[in-house]
C-alpha cells in the first residue's frame, strides 16, 4: 500500500458514518492487516479485533476510498482547514500519547508550539466562575502559555476570549465537524481562534455534535496540554472527564475552589480533596509551567490605578479599605471585619486584583 493510498484509506475510514468510533480507532491501528488481507471478512474481523459487521462495512469503503478522501479534503480546504493523519509529521505529539490516538484530524489554523494548559468548566458558569476563568486564561496567555478549551458556552468561551484579549494563543477542540455551527453563533469566535491559534476536531467536516462525541473531545483536549485547570464543575461533568484523562496521561491537574453550597463547585472541590492542586492564582500554574519565569503577581506599574483615581464604590471599596497600606490581610480576616461571606469577599478581591488595586501575596494574603 502506497503512502498516498494509506492516507486516503485513513481519511475514508474516519469519514464513514456507519462505522463506530471504536472500530475506526481499531481498524486504523490494523490498517495493513485487513486492507490487504485475504480471506473471509469473519477471519479479518477476528484478526483486526472488531465485530464482523464492522469489518464488512470497512471492506465496503475500499472501492470508493479515494473519492471519499478527496471530497473530505476538499471540504476541509473550503472551510479554511486541512486534514492531518497519524502518518503526517504535522500530527500533534501530545495526541500520539493517547491509546488509541485519533487517526485523522481536521485543523484550521496552527497549533501553538510551547507550553499549554487546558482551561475547562461549566457551561452554566456564574459570575465567580467567569471571573476566575478570565483571570487565569488571560494571565496564562499573556505569559506565553497557550490556552486549550472545548469551545462550549460558559467557562470554555470565557477562556478562549480572555486568551485572545491578552494577545495570546488559544486552541479549541470541537465535538463536531469543522463545517457545523455549534454552539450556534460561535462562528465569529472560531474565526478569531483560528487567527491566533487553531480549531481542532477528529470528526468529519459535516459531522453533527452527538452526546458521545464530547468524551472523545475531552481526552484530546487533555492530551494537547501540559495540564488541566478545572474552574467550575458539578460532580458529574465533562470537565471532570478531562481532568481524569489528564491524570491518566501523567499531566498536572489544578482546580479552583468554590463555595461548598454551590453545585457548580462540588466537582472542583472534590478534585482538590482527591489530590488535585489548589489553584488560587495563575502563579500557582506558572510556577510549574514556567519555573524560570518568576512571574510577577502584581499588575505592571503602567496598569496600576493612578493615585488620583477615585476609590472603588460599594462593597469593593469596603474591602479595599479593610486592607491598610503595607499590611496584607487574609480574605477570612476581611470577611470577619466586614461581617460578610468569604466567597463575596473573594469575588471582590478578584475584581480588585484585575483592576490593579490589590495583589495576591504568598500565603493567600492580599496587599496594596
Amino acid at each position: 500500500m502506497s503512502e498516498l493510498n494509506r492516507r486516503e484509506l485513513l481519511i475514508a475510514l474516519n469519514a464513514a458514518p456507519e462505522i463506530s468510533r471504536a472500530a475506526v480507532y481499531r481498524l486504523a491501528q490494523e490498517l495493513e492487516r485487513w486492507a490487504h488481507g485475504e480471506g473471509p471478512s469473519e477471519r479479518l474481523a477476528a484478526e483486526a479485533g472488531v465485530p464482523k459487521s464492522q469489518m464488512r462495512k470497512a471492506l465496503a469503503i475500499l472501492g470508493g476510498g479515494a473519492e471519499t478522501a478527496a471530497r473530505e479534503a476538499a471540504e476541509a480546504e473550503r472551510l479554511g482547514g486541512r486534514i492531518v493523519t497519524l502518518d503526517d509529521p504535522g500530527y500533534p505529539a501530545g495526541l500520539r500519547q493517547l491509546s488509541p490516538p485519533p487517526p485523522v484530524l481536521c485543523i484550521r489554523g496552527e497549533i501553538p508550539v510551547g507550553p499549554a494548559v487546558a482551561v475547562v468548566g461549566s457551561r452554566r458558569a456564574d459570575a465567580y466562575g467567569r471571573e476566575a476563568a478570565k483571570l487565569f486564561a488571560g494571565t496564562l496567555a499573556a505569559e506565553g502559555v497557550a490556552v486549550v478549551s472545548g469551545f462550549a458556552r460558559g467557562i470554555d468561551a470565557t477562556a478562549h476570549r480572555s486568551a485572545l484579549a491578552a494577545g495570546g494563543k488559544t486552541v479549541a477542540v470541537l465535538g463536531c465537524g469543522l463545517g457545523v455551527d455549534y454552539p450556534r453563533g460561535h462562528g465569529p469566535l472560531g474565526d478569531e481562534i483560528a487567527a491566533q491559534g487553531a480549531l481542532v476536531t477528529e470528526f468529519p467536516c459535516s459531522s453533527l455534535p452527538r452526546t458521545w462525541h464530547f468524551p472523545l473531545r475531552n481526552r484530546s483536549l487533555a492530551a494537547l496540554a501540559a495540564g488541566t485547570l478545572v474552574v467550575q464543575a458539578a460532580l458529574r461533568s465533562g470537565s471532570l472527564i478531562t481532568a481524569h484523562h489528564a491524570l491518566d496521561l501523567g499531566r498536572e491537574v489544578w482546580a479552583v475552589p468554590g463555595r461548598i453550597f454551590d453545585e457548580g463547585s462540588l466537582g472542583t472541590n472534590a478534585l482538590i480533596r482527591e489530590g488535585a492542586h489548589l489553584a488560587q492564582h495563575p502563579a500557582d500554574l506558572l510556577d510549574t509551567l514556567l519555573p524560570r519565569s518568576a512571574p510577577q503577581l502584581a499588575l505592571p506599574l503602567a496598569q496600576m490605578p493612578a493615585a488620583s483615581q477615585e476609590l472603588p464604590e460599594g462593597f469593593n471599596g469596603q474591602v479595599l479599605a479593610a486592607i491598610p497600606q503595607g499590611s496584607p490581610r487574609l480574605a477570612e480576616e476581611i470577611a470577619v471585619r466586614l461581617d460578610a461571606p468569604v466567597d463575596k469577599v473573594l469575588g471582590a478581591l478578584l475584581e480588585l486584583e484585575l483592576e490593579g488595586w490589590v495583589k495576591r501575596l504568598p500565603g493567600s494574603a492580599y496587599g496594596r
